[in-house]
Parts: C-alpha cells; structure tokens; sequence
C-alpha cells in the first residue's frame, strides 16, 4: 500500500514537473517571438542611410573635381566640395534656375594677384572661366581677412549668393546679387553689392601696385570680361564666395536635407 502511495505521488510529481517545464518553453518561446518581432533600430537604419549618402556625395564631388580639371585651375577641393553642396541645397530649394547648372566660387583665402574666381558649368563639367576678382577696401589689401554684412563698412560679405538680374549703373552693365545667410550677406542688395567691372582688376594695375585695386565690397571683374561674366552667370545662378572667418555659417552647407535627395540631385 505505501509502495503504490509512493508511485502515485512519483508520477504526479513527474507530471507537475513536466507541465512546468512546458510554461517555462513557452514562456521562452514567446518572449523570442516578442523580441524578433519588435521593430528595428530606425535610429541605427537611419545613420547608416546617412552614412552611405555621405559617401555617394563625397565621391560625386571628387569625381566632378577630377573630370572638371580643377586641380589645374588651383580650386581647392574643400572649397569645391562647399560650393557643391550649397549649390545642391539651393537646388533643392527650387531656388536657381533649371535651365543653367553654373557655379561661381570665389576664394578670398587666395591673394588679389591670383585668379581667385572660378565659374564652373556642373552638367558638362566645364570650367568656363577662371580670373581675377576684387575685393572690398575694408576687407584688407592684397588679403581679404575681414568681412561684414554692414552698409558702408566697404567690407566683402562670404557666403552664398543667388546672381539675379542685370541693370546699368555708374559701372555700367552690372549683376545684382541676393545674399542667402542671414546675417552674414542677406543685405547684399541692399548695400548694392553687385558683379561690375572695374579698370583696377587687371594684371597691370598688379605689377604696378603689387596687388588689385578694391571695390566697395563689390566682387568686382576686369572691364574686358565683365560682360562674359556677366553673361555667362545672370538669371538665377549659384554664387559662393570663400574666405578665412571662424564666424561663417550657413545652413546651405548641412548635409542632411542633401543626403536624404541626393540621387534626384546628383543628375541635375
């Protein structure tokens, strides 16, 4: 009797013991499924998006750069890669012409004696021009180092710039410009800062005085190919100009909005 007691108990115990093993399976099971089935990093996905756009980006840069030739022309690549993406964000924008791709860019970390002026057609990677340019009186003589957004402070203003229309002034036929930092060259127009031509931007005015003569904070061109200028990058173009200042920002230059359209973008 107490032997068929103990069997008795023995199975029950075997049984309790294998329903308990059976919850703690589906206990480990469910919380698997759960795990799998919970969504994805989006942070993670998100960044490593990002990272490959960068990557496509960047070397879409460096291939215009080498097939344009601007290595040649002394463009230095970070300042091409700027203007690039300034340009690529006023694209987005719906702010520049749909019929021309041009870029000016203009480095003021050259001096006035080099050709510091470069303006680049991006869909037939040409480059269409590269000479000399002036700067503002206030910015300094031969070196562009200071710059202000202020009326009369004859100073150059950086930073990115859509070429308008055209007018005739003192200077004769000249492009207005619209500054696009705010802060930085958004009263352009108002301090009537525009593309001309000016006898003092020439190789002889160089050898005579050691350097270009100086606008009014004008980036301004020889007499002899003002017009070619002129022509060439009127009517909603892309303008950057480049310069030493720890205070330059702009929001042009952010590559996240760019990342995200990037292939629409890169086949202009």
């Amino acid at each position: 009797m107490r032997n068929r007691k103990f069997r008795t108990y023995s199975i029950k115990g075997l049984m309790l013991l294998a329903v308990g093993f059976m919850f703690l399976n589906l206990s480990w099971k469910t919380s698997k499924d759960q795990t799998n089935n919970q969504p994805k990093n989006i942070s993670q996905d998100t960044t490593n998006a990002q990272a490959t756009e960068q990557v496509s980006f960047t070397n879409f840069v460096n291939n215009l750069y080498e097939e344009t030739h601007l290595k040649a022309s002394n463009l230095a690549l970070p300042v091409f890669e700027k203007a690039v993406t300034g340009f690529m964000n006023l694209k987005n924008q719906n702010a520049l012409s749909n019929s021309k791709n041009i870029i000016t860019i203009i480095d003021f970390t050259k001096p006035s004696t080099e050709k510091r002026m470069w303006i680049v057609d991006l869909k037939t990677k040409t480059l269409l021009l590269n000479t000399y340019v002036a700067h503002g009186q206030g910015s300094g003589a031969n070196m562009a180092d200071n710059f202000s957004n202020v009326a009369e402070s004859h100073q150059s203003s950086l930073g990115f710039y859509i070429a308008s229309e055209t007018y005739f002034g003192k200077h004769g036929l000249s492009l207005k410009l619209d500054g696009q930092d705010k802060g930085i060259n958004d009263l352009a127009r108002e301090r009537a800062i525009v593309v001309h031509g000016a006898s003092y931007v020439s190789e002889n005015f160089i050898k005579s005085t050691g350097r270009l003569g100086r606008s009014y904070g004008c980036p301004a061109v020889s007499e002899e190919l003002n017009a070619k200028v002129i022509e060439l990058i009127k009517g909603k173009t892309c303008f950057f100009i480049n310069g030493n200042s720890d205070k330059y920002e702009s929001n042009l230059l952010a590559t996240n909005t760019l990342n995200q359209n990037f292939s629409n973008l890169a086949s202009l």
